[in-house]
C-alpha cells in the first residue's frame, strides 16, 4: 500500500507587511502629536498661568507678580476676566504693592491666631490699592445684635492692629441680609447694619487709641448683597461687616 505523501505547509513571506503597517501607523501619530503640540499659543499660555497663581494662593487677590484677572469677591471658584488680545498686564504701582503687602500682614497673622481656616470668620479683598477685610456677622454677633462676641474681640485686634499702623481713613460698613430683623431695639436692617458698624469703629477707637477723624461707619441694610438672599451660604455671604482702607489717600 502506498503511503501518503505530506505536503509542506505554504509559507507567507508577506507577513512582515502586518508589522510594517502597523509601525508606519504609529510612526504618523507621534509625528501628528508632535506637530500639535509644537502650536503654542502664548496668550492663552499666560492665562493659564495666572490662573494656577490664583488658585494655589490663600483666597483674596492671585499671584505674585501680575495683577489679578479675576473680578469680584474671592469665593472658592473665582471668575476669570477676559483679557484683550495685545494687551499687557501692567505692573503693580507702589500703593498696590503696599495693599497686597498689607494683606500678606493680616492673613499671617490670622494663620498663627486662628485654630480654624481664616476665611470662615474673615476674608480680604484687594483691589489695585484698596484693601477691605470682611467679617462674617454670624461670628461676631450674636442674631439681632450689635454688641461685638467676646470671643470675637482677639480677632478683630489683629486686624485692627495693621490697618491702624498705616495711619489712613477707615470705614466700617455694616450689611444684612433681606431677612426681617426679629428684635425690638432695631427697627429694621438699617439699623441693625448702622450699629453693628458703629459697634466695631467705636471699639477700634477706644481698643487702639485711633484718632476719630480716621474712622468712619455707615450702614446699608440689604441693599448691597454679595450672594443670592434665596441660598442659605448667599444669606451667610451678605450678612458681614467690610472694613476698608485706601492707600491712595497717602498721595
Amino acid at each position: 500500500m502506498a503511503k501518503k505523501q505530506h505536503h509542506e505547509e505554504h509559507e507567507n513571506h508577506e507577513r512582515w507587511l502586518v508589522s510594517y503597517a502597523d509601525f508606519i501607523t504609529l510612526l504618523f501619530a507621534f509625528f501628528v502629536v508632535l506637530y500639535a503640540t509644537s502650536k503654542v499659543d502664548n496668550k492663552k499660555l499666560v492665562q493659564v498661568v495666572s490662573s494656577i497663581r490664583f488658585a494655589t494662593h490663600f483666597k483674596g487677590s492671585g499671584g505674585i507678580e501680575r495683577e489679578n484677572i479675576f473680578e469680584g469677591p474671592p469665593t472658592d471658584g473665582g471668575r476669570c476676566r477676559t483679557i484683550p488680545n495685545g494687551v499687557e498686564q501692567r505692573p503693580r504701582t507702589k500703593r498696590e504693592e503696599e495693599a497686597q503687602q498689607l494683606r500678606k500682614r493680616i492673613e499671617r497673622r490670622l494663620l498663627r491666631f486662628l485654630q480654624t481656616r481664616p476665611e470662615k470668620h474673615v476674608q480680604i479683598d484687594v483691589n489695585r490699592d484698596k484693601l477691605a477685610v470682611r467679617l462674617s456677622a454670624s461670628h461676631f454677633f450674636d442674631q439681632n445684635q450689635a454688641a461685638i462676641r467676646p470671643d470675637m474681640i482677639p480677632v478683630l485686634d489683629v486686624i485692627a492692629i495693621e490697618m491702624v499702623a498705616v495711619g489712613l481713613p477707615i470705614r466700617v460698613d455694616g450689611h444684612t441680609d433681606e431677612g426681617r430683623v426679629v428684635s425690638s431695639r432695631f427697627r429694621d436692617n438699617w439699623d441693625l447694619s448702622s450699629s453693628r458698624a458703629a459697634a466695631v469703629a467705636s471699639y477700634i477707637q477706644r481698643a487702639h487709641h485711633v484718632d476719630g477723624k480716621l474712622l468712619s461707619a455707615g450702614g446699608f441694610g440689604s441693599t448691597r448683597p454679595l450672594g443670592d438672599n434665596k441660598t442659605p451660604a448667599g444669606r451667610e455671604a451678605n450678612r458681614r461687616i467690610e472694613l476698608q482702607i485706601d492707600l491712595g489717600d497717602s498721595e
